[in-house]
């Protein structure tokens, strides 16, 4: 089984142009990505959860 590749927050809001406020504003909506807190406090984004968040813009902008 492979394992599923997780970003960093840092390497989430670069690719979709995002300060961490708009991120965080955005998560409080229910609107970002679907995200994982790790124990120390940071966030993860799989590869997969964030593909199926730009689908989900895309089909709201179509």
């Amino acid at each position: 089984m492979a394992r599923q590749q997780r970003l960093t927050l840092r390497e989430v809001l670069d690719e979709i142009g995002l300060s961490r406020a708009a991120f965080y504003r955005m998560r409080a909506r229910g609107k970002a990505p679907k995200c994982a807190k790790l124990p120390n406090g940071q966030i993860r984004i799989t590869r997969e959860a964030l593909d199926d968040w730009w689908a989900e813009q895309e089909g709201r902008a179509a």
